[in-house]
């Protein structure tokens, strides 16, 4: 089963969750901003990402730049940040059950072992 990480107020995030329904491939939509990720969701999908937490951070976002740009931070710190701060998490994020990744273009869906 694909798992959507999905912000229905994002365009990209929205054209992801869309491209998953026009191919008709089933999936589960996760709302993060409402249903907050664990830690160890996180570290799973850094995982399946083969990413480091700040490879993964909206570096647009107004609490990135005001806050956090320029500053160095491990990855648990990371971590924590991106569950205070679920805004900050690139979107859509998309998971199948051995790999994930960055949907953006949605055609990156297609990487996955659907």
């Amino acid at each position: 089963m694909i798992t959507i990480y999905h912000n229905p107020r994002c365009k990209k995030s929205r054209a992801g969750l869309q491209y998953l329904q026009e191919k008709e491939i089933p999936h589960m939509v996760m709302e993060y901003l409402k249903t907050p990720l664990s830690k160890e969701i996180i570290a799973r999908l850094l995982l399946k990402l083969n990413k480091k937490p700040n490879e993964i951070i909206r570096t647009q976002e107004e609490i990135y730049r005001k806050e956090l740009k320029g500053k160095s931070f491990t990855d648990e710190e990371w971590i924590k940040i991106i569950i205070e701060n679920p805004k900050l998490l690139q979107r859509p994020l998309v998971e199948s059950k051995y790999r994930a990744v960055v949907a953006d273009p949605p055609e990156k869906i297609d990487e996955l072992d659907l």
